[in-house]
């Protein structure tokens, strides 16, 4: 197994740093609910994570546990995730369309264009009212489109 995490294991340790944040705890059968598949196949994910060095299982304790190997790649995965957000939400994307692109090309971005979007986002948070000449500009274009 490659030291590099797969778009599915980054899924999962993504989703591990948000139930300890939310509850205090990763266990098998929260990731197999909150990603609407079977614990056995969060049993057999958990062990290839562990193998890889990116958690460690407690068990009859606190579930699941980020190494500081699986931490920091898990934030990073956080904070793209976060950055695609703020980003799509700044074009008024509504939170369906958000939640449904995020998905589909978070793991596809490479991180020097991710750096590039948190950029963009810093900018226009910076700059609200050039934000607000983009969105209108982009209005305008499709309204002249529609015609």
């Amino acid at each position: 197994m490659t030291d590099v995490p797969s778009q599915s294991a980054e899924d999962y340790l993504e989703r591990i740093l948000e139930l300890v944040q939310e509850t205090g705890q990763a266990r098998v059968m929260d990731i197999a609910t909150s990603l609407n598949v079977r614990q056995a196949s969060v049993t057999n994910m958990v062990k290839k994570l562990c193998e890889m060095g990116y958690v460690d299982h407690e068990k009859y304790k606190r579930g699941l546990v980020l190494t500081e190997k699986g931490q920091e790649v898990a934030l990073k995965i956080q904070r793209r995730h976060e950055t695609l957000s703020s980003f799509f939400s700044m074009l008024k994307l509504d939170e369906e369309t958000q939640r449904r692109d995020i998905e589909g090309i978070e793991h596809h971005l490479s991180r020097e264009t991710v750096r590039a979007l948190e950029d963009l986002v810093s900018f226009f948070d910076k700059h609200p009212e050039d934000l607000k000449k983009f969105l209108d500009g982009r209005r305008a274009v499709r309204q002249k489109n529609k015609l």
